[in-house]
Parts: C-alpha cells; structure tokens; sequence
C-alpha cells in the first residue's frame, strides 16, 4: 500500500531534531531505523504531516560508561548492542534478548530507542529494560529529562514521551555478578512473542536473593512479575522455584486475539518464568 504524503526533514544534531518536532507538535513523527514506522505508514495507520529522520545524528550512536551505568545512545542499532563489549560484559540481558529480534535485516536497521519510544508490548526489549531498572533521557525544548522505565510505557503503542521530546540515550544499571536468560514463545520463527521473560538473578550462598522478572505481551504495557519476585526469594532449588512462578501472572492483563486466549497467556508466563528463572539461577 502506499503512504499517505507528508513532508521530510534530516536533521544533524538533537537541538534541530527538537525544533522540528516542536514545530510539527501532534503530527510529527521521529523516523529512527524505520521498523516501526515504516509498516504503519504503509497500512496508513499513522498520518504525519511531518517525518523527522533521526538516522544521521552521530551523538545518538554507540555505548559508554558512566560509573556503575551503560550509556546508549537511542539511535543505536540491536546489531550494535548485540556485539558492544561493555553490553555483553555489563548487562547481558540486554544483548542476549536483543539477539532474538525478528531477523538479521531488522536488527542491522531497527534500533533500542526506536524499539522503545514505539512501546509495542508485544516487542522484547521494552520488558527486558523494565526488568533492567533502565531510564530512558528525553530531550525536548526545555532540556533534558530522565524517565524511569517503569514510567515510561504509558498504554499501548503510547509512552511518556512528549510530541516535542525526542529520546536520546538509554541508561541501564550494570547487572555485574547477576545471572540471566529470556524466554519466549512464538508460533513461527521472527514472529512476535506471544509471551516472553526476563529474568535476572542474583544468588547468595545458593538461595536466591533476588529476583527480577520483566513480561512482554501479557498486557498493554511490559510488566514487572512482582508477586512471582518476591517469592522467588529465598528459593534454593527447583521446586521451591516451581512454587514461586506459581503467581508470575499475577496483576497481569493479557489480551485475546488470533495467537492465543488470556488464560493461554497465563500458563505461558508461568511456565516461561520457571524456565527463564532457573537458566539465570544456574539451577536448570
């Protein structure tokens, strides 16, 4: 199908993106590596007067350290967060879960900001941030504001991301010494998960002592499975572990559509949790 018509603009820096944006207000839209937006434009879901390439802004690229927090830049592509030595060193999660994205061609083109600020709840990296304790930096005409990402995911689709804001960097805490693993089912290969799981675990003297577990698709935002960590807590083996995961989907609200009911989700996040858990635990 072809796109409905709008103007085009490339900025070269953030404070001209902003402009633009500011500018542009309810109907501008940032175009990152185009994953997201593309698609929309062609099925003409999204009718923007204005597109604002982001895509040639250097200072949008690459990771850096900041004491005991990664840097990325949003425009970062998942091939590069997949490959970043301070990701895989530092937040393992991050580039193991982005690995499993779609397929070669969209992790080339798509990117972490951009997979974000689209705050699809069906996409893995939203929930693999949130269970990260991840920020996301929003600039917009006023400066500089940072996000928490339990804050960020507003509803579906939607993020707490102003019209006039374009998201600049990610920030993620390093998980040093934290074990990890994402799960997902799908029905076919490159397709959306139909549940997915983040799972970090940090263990002492072979109990857990904390838990942290992120769900994708079992609502309309990413979810934090909080009853399922505060009971994972203390758990020393399999079967306690078995337990916890018990209420993973607990203050869930899983949709229904063609791939699965609520109460197919349910089990999923059950299930998934249990594997994903005991893969970061070093019990499975």
């Amino acid at each position: 199908m072809i796109p409905p018509a709008f103007d085009y603009t490339r900025p070269a820096t953030v404070d001209e993106a902003v402009r633009a944006l500011a500018e542009a207000g309810e109907d501008g839209k940032v175009l990152a590596g185009g994953q997201s937006l593309l698609p929309l434009l062609r099925l003409r879901l999204a009718f923007p007067e204005l597109v604002v390439d982001v895509g040639r802004i250097p200072e949008l690229r690459g990771v850096r350290e900041d004491g005991d927090t990664l840097v990325i830049g949003a425009m970062t592509t998942h091939h590069d967060v997949i490959h970043d030595p301070l990701v895989r060193r530092h937040a393992g999660l991050l580039a193991s879960a982005t690995a499993t994205v779609a397929d070669p061609a969209v992790r080339h083109r798509g990117t972490l900001g951009g997979s974000l600020s689209h705050s699809d709840p069906a996409a893995d990296l939203p929930a693999v941030v949130l269970a990260l304790n991840g920020e996301m930096v929003a600039q917009g005409p006023g400066g500089r504001r940072t996000i928490p990402a339990r804050d960020f995911f507003v509803d579906y689709l939607q993020s707490a991301l102003a019209p006039d804001e374009l998201l600049v960097e990610v920030r993620v805490p390093k998980a040093d010494g934290w074990g990890f693993h994402y799960e997902k089912f799908h029905r076919v290969a490159q397709a959306y998960a139909i549940v997915g799981v983040a799972a970090l675990v940090r263990r002492d003297d072979g109990h857990i002592a904390e838990a942290r577990v992120g769900l994708t698709n079992m609502g309309s935002t990413p979810l934090r499975a909080s009853a399922a960590e505060e009971a994972l807590s203390g758990a020393g083996d399999a079967q306690a572990v078995a337990r916890a995961v018990e209420s993973a989907a607990e203050g869930t609200r899983p949709s229904q559509d063609m791939s699965a009911s609520p109460e197919y989700r349910e089990h999923l996040a059950r299930v998934l949790t249990g594997r994903a858990v005991l893969v970061a635990a070093g019990m499975g």
